[in-house]
């Protein structure tokens, strides 16, 4: 690695900088339209618009074809993708002017495109609507395919809700409310503070740094694809699920999740305002003032006073 990048990977980043860097490089975006022609173009016209246009999950595709094709995609990014391939090729100097280390970069792009080519399989709409991106949509949404990749519950509760039949009534619960700011904000918040726990913890272990690739780490010697099958697999399985063995307790479960989610995210936004993470501890004078106040305020007594500020001075 050269010495520019070794300075560039001693920055920390978080999953949002990556995603929201990495969604700008040419070719990490996957047409809808033309991968959906290219993976069914032995099909009928009939069938194939009707595949490109409901999603061929709703076209009738059967759910082992669905399986196949993905686990297809899974082994293709695992053997075929490489460093050199993909970041060598790119257009207009673009491997000089990323921001992040380009190993992650790298890993990223070829996580991202993976994880599009799946949901696409399975129903999701185009992401990049129509040629004009809304990239803060694409972002979070990737973010949440990133969580479901790296097994974080919320997410797999969240795409499972979002993704099969019973999304309409996740809809209606969610009444009269934006739906990104409601439903899908706490669920990428708790992906984002997941990446940033886990690479904590685990970045003394240089197997689980190479293992889960990102944010605030360096990675030396390059990156494995390795990783990409457990990954690649857990995306296929919930969306599988959501669309073949979902049922009402399922549906009901996961609504649970990702509301204790959704209260647990906005609780701590209150408090930090305030105070932070926490509410700052008195000190032993401020105490002390206070017992004063109380004392002349008649709500303690002097021997009550006198216990507390002898108290709070053997404390101190």
């Amino acid at each position: 690695m050269s010495e520019q990048n070794n300075k560039i990977v001693k920055k920390e980043f978080d999953l949002v900088s990556v995603i929201s860097t990495v969604i700008q490089i040419p070719g990490v975006k996957v047409d809808r339209e033309a991968f959906l022609k290219k993976k069914f173009e032995a099909f009928p016209e009939d069938d194939l618009n009707r595949i490109v246009n409901e999603g061929p999950v709703e076209a009738g595709i059967t759910r082992e074809t669905l399986g196949k094709m993905s686990r297809r995609i899974v082994a293709f990014y695992t053997t075929e993708a490489t460093a050199a391939s993909f970041l060598a090729g790119l257009p207009g100097g673009w491997f000089a002017a990323i921001t992040i280390p380009a190993d992650i970069a790298q890993y990223y792009a070829v996580t991202l495109r993976m994880a599009q080519e799946i949901a696409y399989l399975y129903g999701e709409k185009d992401m990049w609507c129509d040629g004009t991106p809304d990239y803060e949509k694409v972002q979070n949404r990737l973010i949440v395919y990133c969580g479901v990749m790296f097994g974080v519950d919320a997410a797999k509760a969240g795409l499972r809700i979002m993704a099969g039949a019973l999304a309409k009534q996740a809809v209606k619960k969610i009444p009269q409310m934006a739906l990104m700011k409601t439903f899908w904000y706490p669920i990428v918040r708790s992906v984002c503070k997941f990446f940033g726990i886990h690479i904590n913890k685990s970045i003394a272990g240089n197997a689980i740094g190479k293992a889960i690739p990102v944010v605030g780490g360096v990675v030396a010697g390059g990156l494995t694809l390795a990783s990409m099958i457990p990954m690649g697999n857990n995306l296929i399985k919930t969306l599988d699920e959501a669309h073949f063995d979902y049922t009402q307790k399922d549906f009901d479960n996961d609504m649970k999740t990702v509301t204790s989610i959704i209260e647990e995210e906005s609780k701590p936004q209150e408090k930090k305002k305030l105070w932070g993470n926490k509410k700052p501890k008195k000190t032993g004078l401020e105490e002390i003032r206070e017992a004063k106040q109380m004392l002349d305020e008649g709500l303690i007594t002097e021997e009550e006073f006198a216990e507390i500020k002898a108290k709070v001075i053997s404390n101190m």
